[in-house]
């Protein structure tokens, strides 16, 4: 049994290493639990402290739970059929996702516009908040690493780093705007507003170009896999 085991222990290593898929759908899957968490705890505190702030960004994070388990789900009913089943589904299921990102993209405007206000309410310390960059830096930098392998994979593979992209994104808004509210000393709100806003604008102007970039790219690759399959058998597509 010990064997057995060790056995199963290694195959999971070793599939984690090489499988990019696999890599991607676990650390999503573990993605979602938190998120759901993070769901939980803002829209507890949205109703207990009458925040609209929390209120709106837990809109943003059930919108993230419900893009994440559809494409989840999806890859796990999927997984016994055949590549052009295979195709064909994830294909419709981008297309559903893809709406629900849009959304996402305009569910963000109002958390973002309370920060810029100071809005947010704050209720945790210098230590708190320094673990919190600590762990919004080790977020962003693995987004963008794994941004990186994203083009070679299936359009779910690639819309999931992307929403894995933007989430950090998000986390890093969330972020400045506590350490500002910590760190801010009186006479200098308006400066500080000023900052909050110019930087909260060209982050959430990145979400809008990253999200177009993954339209953009699922349409180019989709069109071109159907030119080759229109091409006789035997010819060379013509230049």
């Amino acid at each position: 049994m010990r064997y057995i085991r060790h056995w199963q222990i290694r195959l999971l290593r070793k599939k984690w290493s090489e499988n990019y898929s696999f890599k991607t759908i676990v650390s999503s899957a573990l993605s979602l639990c938190l998120t759901i968490l993070f769901a939980l705890y803002h829209g507890f505190l949205g109703i207990f402290l009458s925040s609209l702030w929390h209120g709106s960004i837990c809109v943003f994070y059930l919108l993230l739970v419900a893009l994440r388990a559809i494409i989840l789900l999806t890859e796990h009913h999927i997984k016994l059929k055949s590549q052009e089943e295979k195709q064909s589904r994830r294909q419709k299921i981008f297309w559903v996702t893809s709406a629900l990102l849009l959304l996402l993209n305009i569910a963000l405007i109002l958390p973002i516009l309370l920060m810029v206000l100071q809005k947010k309410p704050i209720n945790i310390g210098k230590i708190p908040a320094i673990a919190m960059a600590a762990y919004t830096t080790c977020k962003i930098t693995m987004a963008i690493i794994h941004m990186r392998k994203r083009k070679i994979h299936h359009v779910l593979i690639r819309e999931l780093r992307t929403i894995n992209l933007i989430d950090a994104l998000v986390s890093i808004l969330t972020l400045q705007n506590t350490l500002i509210m910590v760190n801010s000393i009186s006479g200098e709100t308006n400066s500080m507003r000023t900052l909050s806003a110019i930087s909260s604008a060209v982050i959430y102007l990145i979400i809008v170009i990253i999200t177009i970039s993954l339209f953009l790219n699922s349409r180019a690759s989709r069109s071109g896999g159907q030119g080759k399959r229109r091409l006789p058998s035997g010819k060379k597509q013509k230049i």
